[in-house]
């Protein structure tokens, strides 16, 4: 089972911050806060299928709070995920992520991922010098493109982008840095669809981001995400295929958000 070994915060987060839109970086800059508002909150639940079965094996969740940095009013962005009691047997996982971002142009200055699967932990403390095309980590200094993101900054970054101006098949770039290394990634718009989910039933835009072989995915163009055709754009489903087994990730819970929920499809 050590294939199976995996983040189920950094699945989610992979999956929905895939999701960048624009054909330049220049043009990337200039995408200001339209969705964002502090005292979000998200709840996902995820369920590994393993062979026949599916088994509920943990649950994400994400706060955007008001916050300082140094002198500066930012966000603070963090996702916490973890599993269930009754998975943590086969692999138990406490990990948090955290981003301070700029509330208008949404770039971020400082990124800290906290791990702590099975028996391993691992931790890591980025700052990001935009003006200078720096990021710093624990293990150095690093040059960066304009306009990078952190993993987590990215899922809230991309929310922000004007959608409709895509068609089906576009494929649009963006650049993250984790684990130090620059990440040049995209993602392909497939179009729309309602879908239901236990949480009710939602008109959607529909992804399918590039993702890196590894010791979990399998590469290419496996992964699928819906997030809600609104001006929340709010990731209501991830699911993929990895090397042994099917990973989902469900919305379960959606409060604070900037606009109301226009895409849930009233009953």
């Amino acid at each position: 089972m050590k294939t199976t070994r995996i983040s189920i915060l950094l699945l989610l987060i992979i999956g929905i911050m895939a999701f960048s839109w624009k054909s330049t970086h220049d043009k990337l800059c200039d995408v200001r806060n339209t969705a964002l508002a502090s005292g979000e909150k998200v709840t996902y639940k995820i369920a590994y299928k393993w062979g026949a079965l599916w088994l509920s094996a943990g649950e994400v969740v994400f706060t955007l709070d008001n916050a300082k940095y140094g002198n500066r009013e930012v966000y603070h962005a963090k996702g916490y995920g973890y599993t269930y009691k009754s998975y943590d047997w086969l692999f138990k996982v406490r990990d948090t992520y955290e981003s301070y971002f700029d509330k208008e142009s949404l770039m971020p200055y400082k990124f800290v991922r906290d791990v702590n699967e099975g028996n391993a932990s691992f931790y890591q403390n980025v700052t990001f010098k935009h003006d200078q095309g720096k990021a710093t980590s624990l293990k150095g200094t690093y040059n960066i493109p304009s306009c990078t993101q952190d993993i987590m900054s990215a899922i809230y970054y991309t929310r922000c982008i004007d959608w409709n101006k895509y068609k089906k098949n576009d494929t649009v770039p963006i650049t993250v840095f984790l684990d130090d290394v620059v990440h040049p990634l995209y993602v392909r718009y497939i179009g729309k669809e309602k879908i239901s989910v236990k949480s009710g039933t939602y008109n959607c835009i529909v992804f399918k981001p590039l993702l890196i072989k590894g010791t979990v995915f399998k590469g290419g163009e496996e992964m699928t995400v819906y997030v809600t055709d609104d001006e929340n754009k709010i990731p209501v489903l991830v699911k993929s295929p990895i090397l042994i087994g099917d990973i989902r990730a469900e919305v379960h819970e959606i409060s604070g958000t900037k606009s109301p929920l226009k895409s849930k499809v009233k009953s």
